[in-house]
């Protein structure tokens, strides 16, 4: 029987790195996106010509019922989703003060009230069955704090208690819920930084350079699948010791 897998923000940098590697592992995999629908159709093709199953489609992760709808299709599609990664997500760089009301509750909507939509939109298939994978994309930042970064920051935090609260709540069940933190990743969000920026994080890391999406996608993939069995309500930092 198939698996079928749901990855959230998936058109570009992690998102697409994660959706390849499953597709490549056996998963057929749902490309989840909110604007990049170009990009989105383009790695879902690229995918199907591999002999890979894909399909994209659009949803806005902080909209519960778009959420709702898009399981539901994936599922028709694809079959139940078994796999859900929550790789969705939103920064900002500013200081805490300057930050208004509508920022604050945007960065709130996609982070961390978007991965609870995609939950509780896959969780009935899966306590049904009594298995299923979650696995919740966080970041270094959630686990030591960003200067400003202070609302990314925040929301990365309350996803690593989402994961670790939600795995011990799925557990009898068969769920197993796990997070990766990625560190400094060369994606359109460091690059937006600047080179300058650039060069000091590559300074800071130990194993001398970015992170590249692969290497996200790997550690992905490992939790989700049969090798990680026994793994659930774990933080997996992927930062090249960026915060040893």
């Amino acid at each position: 029987m198939r698996k079928s897998a749901l990855v959230t923000g998936a058109s570009r940098g992690i998102g697409q790195a994660v959706a390849t590697v499953l597709a490549e592992e056996g998963w057929a995999v749902c490309i989840n996106y909110l604007e990049n629908r170009d990009a989105a159709e383009d790695l879902a093709g690229q995918l199907r010509c591999q002999g890979c199953a894909a399909l994209a489609l659009q949803a806005d992760v902080a909209d519960r019922r778009a959420v709702e709808r898009m399981v539901r299709t994936a599922a028709e599609a694809l079959g139940p989703v078994e796999l859900l990664v929550n790789n969705a997500g939103i920064s900002h760089q500013g200081l805490f003060q300057d930050m208004d009301d509508a920022l604050w509750e945007r960065m709130l909507a996609v982070n961390l009230t978007g991965p609870r939509n995609a939950v509780q939109a896959v969780l009935p298939h899966m306590l049904l069955q009594k298995r299923g994978t979650i696995v919740n994309i966080s970041s270094i930042w959630g686990l030591r704090g960003g200067s400003c970064e202070t609302a990314y920051a925040c929301t990365k935090a309350a996803l690593i208690a989402l994961t670790r609260s939600l795995a011990l709540e799925l557990a009898p069940s068969g769920i197993r819920v796990n997070c990766v933190a990625p560190g400094c990743i060369e994606t359109d969000m460091v690059r937006a930084l600047g080179e300058e920026t650039r060069a000091m994080l590559v300074e800071q890391t130990p194993l001398g350079r970015l992170g590249t999406p692969e290497d996200i996608a790997q550690a992905v993939a490992f939790l989700a699948s049969e090798r990680a069995a026994f793994i659930t309500g774990q933080v997996l930092t992927a930062d090249g010791g960026f915060i040893v």
